[in-house]
């Protein structure tokens, strides 16, 4: 039928047919369409994004604060100092 929609197909090989035969394993498993699949996947990849957005925006505030405040530098001006003048060593 044709639709302006856009279609998708979906091969069970690797990532897919083992988290496919997991679920088929449960009770229930055989009867889950793909669309539902898509729809309950793409709201928990949707919600981490957020969340992670959420945690980089708020580490940036804190950054953000710790330098308006003029608080401790984050790095140890004589530890810089050191690898300033004698470069990266590792001891071995």
């Amino acid at each position: 039928m044709p639709t302006t929609k856009p279609r998708h197909a979906v091969t069970e090989t690797g990532a897919v047919a083992e988290a496919l035969a997991e679920l088929r394993a449960e009770p229930g498993g055989d009867d889950v369409s793909i669309s539902e699949l898509v729809v309950i996947g793409a709201k928990a990849l949707a919600a981490k994004k957020r969340a992670q957005r959420q945690a980089n925006k708020e580490m940036l505030e804190i950054v953000a604060a710790r330098v308006r405040a003029g608080g401790q530098p984050f790095v140890d001006p004589e530890a810089a100092d050191e690898v300033r003048r004698s470069g990266w060593v590792r001891p071995t």
